[in-house]
Order: C-alpha cells, then structure tokens, then sequence
C-alpha cells in the first residue's frame, strides 16, 4: 500500500484542526467561535514560545550570543503578534461574550498551564507556587503536575544574567592584560 503523498492539508493536519472548535451555547452564540479560536491560536504560540524559550535558555547556557539574540528577536515578534490578538478579541462587547460565558462555567484562562510555564520562565524561583497549588487543588487534570514537570532549575532571566556576567568578566580580564579597544 502506497502512502499518500505529503500535501498541506496532510502535513498540517488541517482538517483535524478546524474540526477542534466546539461552541457550547445554543445556536451557537456568534462570537463564540471567535472566542475559542482565538484562544486555541494563544495556546499553540505559548507552544511556539516555550519552544523557542528552551532553545534560548540552552543558548545562553552556552554563551551563544548572536543565535540568542536572534532567538530574543523572534520570541518577542510572537509576543507582539500575542498581543495583537487581544485587538481581535476586543472587537466583541460585553453583551456578546455574556451570551455564551456562564457555559464556560469555572473555566479560565487561569488555567493555561502554558502560560503559567511561560511566566516561570522568567521568573524567580517560588514566585509561581500559589498557582502551582490552584492548579492542584482546580485544574481536571494534570496541571500542576505538568508545569512543575517541565520546569527547568534556570529561569531565562538568570541564564541571561549568567551569560552577561561571563561575557563582562571575560572582557574586563582582556582590557586589564593590557588589551586596548580601537
């Protein structure tokens, strides 16, 4: 049996994706979809993002500055398409997102593990442990478990400090053996 050539739609898995939208309300609510779509294309560039943050922190582990920086670049072009979004969601009043909000019961977006992962990647160590134990106690599944699974002991914003400190502290140790800048 002979495989079916690699297409779009294959390689994406398009029509899976398009089949993940499932509104709650009945009709359903126009806006719905728009909600949901937005925030299922948050998740996947939290996805993008911790992504790249991984490859970052192992950059900046390795002072490898100038992939770093341009993986500081695209990590922040992301973060700007992110925010971008909430324009999108903006375009719905109040009266609209109340037409359907009370069928997402207790949900939240507090519940993005993702995005908490995300905040932890910066942050400093313990920051994030009230959330960590909402998750626990809240979140249906797993969470908790996965966030703290997936962090690592370095925070982007210490790998960046380390990195920085061993670049100074070569350059200092080359200017004070008599190496002159031109």
């Amino acid at each position: 049996m002979a495989s079916e050539p690699v297409s779009y739609v294959n390689y994406l898995k398009v029509d899976e994706l398009l089949g993940l939208q499932h509104p709650l309300s009945d009709g359903p609510e126009h806006d719905e979809l728009l909600f949901i779509i937005i925030h299922q294309t948050y998740e996947l560039w939290f996805k993008q993002l911790l992504h790249e943050l991984s490859r970052l922190r192992r950059l900046l582990r390795d002072a490898e500055l100038h992939p770093a920086l341009g993986t500081l670049k695209r990590v922040r072009t992301i973060m700007k398409t992110l925010v971008s979004q909430v324009d999108i969601l903006e375009t719905m009043t109040p009266l609209e997102f109340n037409s359907f909000r009370a069928r997402l019961e207790a949900s939240s977006g507090f519940q993005s593990y993702q995005f908490r992962e995300f905040e932890r990647v910066f942050a400093r160590p313990g920051i994030w442990d009230d959330v960590v134990e909402f998750l626990r106690v809240n979140s249906p599944n797993d969470a908790a478990l996965e966030v703290e699974s997936i962090l690592l002991p370095h925070t982007v914003t210490d790998r960046t400090c380390r990195c920085c400190s061993r670049v100074l502290s070569t350059s200092t140790k080359g200017s004070k053996s008599g190496a002159t800048a031109t």
